[in-house]
């Protein structure tokens, strides 16, 4: 297993992931800065209130579009050519390859929001002149925001392996995310969880207040989200092993 997660880390040396890791977030922290500058209005909790602007608009769609173009750019080069026979003839088993594949997905998915922290950082104490360092509280959603895109980016790297089509999981990721935010405003909390558009969108929701937040952080809601987060994501990679072991040489 390793030895695949190994190579598909070699193949990320040129990749345009990179690109989407750097750009996505700091498009989100931008447009949170821009709002919150023409509204004329400083942030009136500080720390607080520009990590909302930012980061709950981020988990809604951006975050669920991003891992999923992670997903299909992790999946393209198998799909080009005959790399498909090519994969399928391997004597490396189903599981490990989906393994390796979602895996290297996540820790996109986890780059993404190193950058975003960074991001919110910069932006608060350049921008605005906030005192202090973003909370400590914001960096433990932070970890919970990416063991929610665990499950995320299974999903999607399991629909990147059926789809030759790079766009194709990126729009189901788009409507998967509209119905997730639809859960979260009519606070049907419970099936939203079992989403994981929903799940990541509520987890960067945690300790804002926004839609069915409380505003606080305690451990056994993160806990929820976490053991919901490794249910699912178990759940869906055991899934695509036993889709792509069932798959034909093209």
């Amino acid at each position: 297993m390793m030895g695949a997660i190994r190579a598909e880390l070699v193949k990320l040396r040129r990749s345009l992931s990179w690109a989407v890791v750097l750009f996505l977030p700091l498009m989100a922290v931008v447009t949170g800065v821009v709002n919150t500058l023409v509204s004329g209005q400083p942030p009136g909790d500080g720390w607080h209130t520009l990590w909302m602007r930012i980061v709950v608009f981020y988990g809604l769609f951006p975050l669920a579009a991003g891992v999923a173009v992670l997903a299909s750019l992790v999946w393209r080069v198998e799909h080009r050519g005959g790399n498909w026979n090519a994969l399928m003839g391997r004597v490396t088993s189903s599981l490990d390859i989906v393994v390796a594949k979602t895996t290297v997905t996540a820790a996109l998915a986890a780059a993404l929001q190193a950058v975003l922290v960074v991001g919110v950082i910069v932006a608060g104490k350049l921008v605005f002149d906030l005192p202090g360092l973003l909370p400590p509280r914001y960096l433990a959603v932070s970890v919970v925001i990416v063991v929610a895109c665990l499950p995320l980016a299974a999903l999607q790297s399991g629909l990147s392996m059926l789809m030759r089509s790079f766009a194709a999981p990126v729009a189901v990721a788009l409507a998967g995310a509209t119905v997730g935010t639809l859960l979260l405003l009519t606070r049907v909390e419970a099936p939203s969880l079992l989403l994981p558009y929903g799940l990541v969108s509520r987890a960067t929701q945690v300790g804002t207040g926004a839609f069915a937040d409380d505003g606080s952080v305690a451990l056994p809601a993160l806990g929820v989200l976490v053991a919901v987060a490794l249910a699912l994501t178990v759940a869906l990679v055991a899934g695509a092993a036993v889709l792509l072991d069932r798959r034909d040489v093209r």
